[in-house]
């Protein structure tokens, strides 16, 4: 489903090492931060963690997201913004697409 969604410079970065199943993701990598481009192709549940800032925007399909107690869906076109320290959870459908901004630059490692 990746390469439907992305281009062809997307799918040449490298693929990012996310510890989840049933997802593909790019890596774009910086001094700072870093930059997924991630595809799902199965449900998946991410239990309650916190990390640095997030900030993502849905290319397909939809996401449930628990932000500090508030559980709200996400679909294409919609953008969510999860300050740093903020503990959150996720119920990610299968067919969810998204491009994801971590304000931090050793979220993920590639491949």
């Amino acid at each position: 489903m990746d390469s439907e969604v992305f281009p062809e410079p997307i799918l040449s970065l490298p693929e990012a090492d996310v510890p989840i199943e049933g997802v593909k993701a790019y890596l774009s990598q910086s001094e700072g931060h870093q930059i997924i481009f991630m595809a799902f192709d199965a449900d998946v549940e991410v239990p309650v963690h916190s990390h640095q800032s997030q900030w993502g925007v849905v290319i397909e399909g939809k996401i449930e997201l628990e932000i500090e107690g508030t559980k709200k869906i996400y679909s294409k076109g919609d953008h969510y913004f999860i300050p740093r320290g903020v503990k959150h959870s996720a119920r990610i459908f299968a067919g969810y697409v998204d491009v994801t901004f971590f304000d931090q630059a050793d979220r993920y490692k590639p491949k």
